[in-house]
């Protein structure tokens, strides 16, 4: 059980429940640290002396997991077909972790480009008890840009 978060799509905080902190029993709170924390970039993603990000953890991991997602690098690019392919694989590598560790069971993500300047995101999860969940991001674009 994680502890919940909420986001107004470009801000996101903790929430109560009262004087303590909500439990989140869904899949929200993972999916959100996993799209919208910068994952380190691969070499070649970034110019030589720009900083990959990432977080300093991941260096010294027993596996390959890695928190957080590529989208971050997008922030820079135009808003093309090509891009909105790009947040798709980003945000379906970042959420790779949910199968690997049998929390899911599928992850299907959508990334719908809506000139001039909107790009959709859609997340659904099945659980292995066929169980689903669903996330939008109508305005992933604009969180991006701001660099959340």
């Amino acid at each position: 059980m994680d502890i919940r978060l909420a986001s107004n799509g470009l801000l996101f905080d903790l929430t109560l429940d009262g004087a303590d902190l909500a439990p989140d029993t869904s899949l929200e709170t993972a999916v959100l640290l996993s799209l919208f924390t910068d994952r380190r970039a691969e070499p070649g993603d970034v110019p030589a002396g720009e900083d990959p990000k990432g977080w300093w953890g991941d260096s010294y991991a027993q596996s390959d997991d890695r928190i957080g997602s590529r989208l971050w690098l997008l922030k820079r690019s135009k808003l093309l077909p090509e891009t909105a392919e790009r947040a798709r694989g980003y945000a379906r590598e970042s959420l790779q972790w949910l199968l690997d560790d049998g929390i899911t069971s599928d992850v299907s993500v959508t990334a719908e480009l809506h000139r001039p300047d909107r790009l959709n995101l859609s997340v659904i999860l099945r659980r292995p008890d066929g169980r689903q969940e669903s996330y939008q991001y109508p305005d992933l674009w604009e969180t991006l840009k701001h660099g959340v």
